[in-house]
């Protein structure tokens, strides 16, 4: 098959998404219309105890085989800019050739208990880099198990890959470097990171979202097939993606992620962080995405049904006519948002004969916590939603979207997109059309 040769002077934009069990491309017109898409898997990452994590070079080769197949389909002539977009808190070192230094340590590695307990005395409790989970008391661990001759730069996963594209290290994106300790209100690294004595090289420069980092190499180009005038452009993080693909745009409009756990993101005309609830903001545009995370979510669903006893259940489920259990879904005992307590325990009883009766409380149980969450972000200081876009594998059961509606009150939206890797071709649009500004 020959590829699609559009008009060259007709703009397109390429979004790449990296996760942690595959890659994703996007291709976009300048009107938004996606023209070509592709992914492939990645190897499965490494877990131990509460170590996870991956090497980063099967990530490039994972995105030249996207770009590879891409070739197939669209001339990548005709990319004017792209964007790369990449899980939060994943980072690795580099060396000064861009080479790793051993694999990256993923969002959920947890092996930096005794990192994070030095932040604690250091870093500012409104800070998200205070997790275990973050970026920073990765870096710290790192850092101590590398020789410090060959660390050159810290990198996330989505700066790695740009860096790949450019062929220019240290560059990195406010959302990225959130959890590693940017201030996004200042647009800086605080001073209080002067107190952890780090190498303040190996710091990357702090872009924001879309802005055009560089055009891309030259040998980059002629492999791939594209132009030396291709522009690209900061990326951000997986999740900052999915909600831009979702087109929200002013305040009040908010997205819920119905996955494995429950995340609430609103666009604010001012930033919120609040430690207690694990709620920070990120830039979005002149406004902010302030945002929480429960304990609850499909998770719990699938502790007690099988997929095929989920989409069985469903069909027989009637949100019009409410179960009057009030359920609290949880794994396991404690939550952080919206209620902030570390023994809270799962409530699930009375437990009814029936499945059905069964599930349907649950997700009533879960719709009253992102209710609860929207509630407690106002009470900070976030606008009530005016609506709200639905991502994640729930947003596909109008059973729960018709539970959650009665119980919010605003209109629920399906939203065209959800891909991360389509809002990072979105992100690449922004910054071509800035550059001719």
């Amino acid at each position: 098959m020959d590829p699609v040769g559009p008009h060259s002077d007709t703009p397109y934009f390429l979004g790449i998404d990296l996760g942690t069990s595959g890659v994703r491309a996007s291709i976009i017109d300048s009107s938004g219309i996606e023209i070509a898409y592709h992914a492939v898997p990645l190897p499965p990452p490494i877990h131990f105890d509460s170590r996870a994590e991956q090497p980063a070079l099967p990530w490039w080769q994972a995105v030249h085989t996207v770009l590879v197949h891409l070739a197939e389909q669209f001339d990548l002539a005709c990319i004017a800019a792209l964007a790369v977009d990449g899980t939060s808190g994943t980072v690795m070192l580099i060396d000064e050739y861009n080479l790793p230094l051993g694999n990256a340590l993923l969002y959920n590695d947890a092996r930096a208990v005794d990192q994070a307990q030095r932040l604690a005395t250091i870093v500012p409790a409104s800070s998200p880099a205070r997790s275990v989970s973050g970026g920073l008391a990765k870096l710290l661990w790192l850092l101590e198990y590398t020789p410090p001759e060959r660390v050159a730069h810290l990198a996330h996963q989505a700066d790695w890959i740009t860096s790949r594209f450019t062929g220019r290290l240290g560059h990195s994106d406010v959302n990225n470097c959130l959890k590693t300790g940017f201030d996004p209100v200042q647009r800086q690294w605080p001073a209080w990171m002067n107190d952890l004595n780090l190498p303040t090289a190996m710091l990357p420069h702090v872009h924001v979202p879309g802005e055009v980092i560089a055009a891309i190499d030259h040998d980059i180009a002629r492999q791939f097939g594209f132009l030396d005038s291709t522009v690209i452009c900061a990326g951000t993080t997986d999740s900052h993606a999915a909600v831009l693909a979702t087109g929200v745009q002013h305040p009040g409009e908010a997205v819920t992620s119905l996955g494995s756990t429950l995340v609430l993101k609103i666009v604010s005309d001012k930033p919120i962080f609040d430690a207690r609830y694990g709620i920070y903001s990120q830039p979005y545009g002149k406004y902010w995405l302030v945002g929480g995370a429960s304990n609850s979510g499909g998770a719990v669903l699938k502790e007690y049904f099988s997929d095929a006893q989920l989409q069985t259940l469903t069909e027989q489920l009637d949100p019009d006519h409410p179960t009057g259990l009030d359920y609290y879904p949880l794994l396991r005992s404690g939550e952080r948002f919206p209620l902030a307590d570390p023994q809270l325990a799962p409530r699930l009883a009375p437990r009814p004969d029936n499945d059905v009766t069964f599930l349907q409380a649950m997700l009533e149980g879960i719709g009253r916590i992102e209710q609860q969450g929207y509630q407690r972000l106002a009470e900070l200081g976030a606008p009530l939603p005016t609506s709200i876009r639905t991502v994640g594998g729930g947003a596909q059961n109008p059973a729960w979207t018709r539970i959650r509606e009665k119980m919010l009150k605003v209109p629920m939206i399906n939203p065209p997109h959800t891909e991360a890797a389509y809002g990072a071709a979105l992100l690449a649009r922004k910054g071509f059309k800035c550059r001719l500004v």
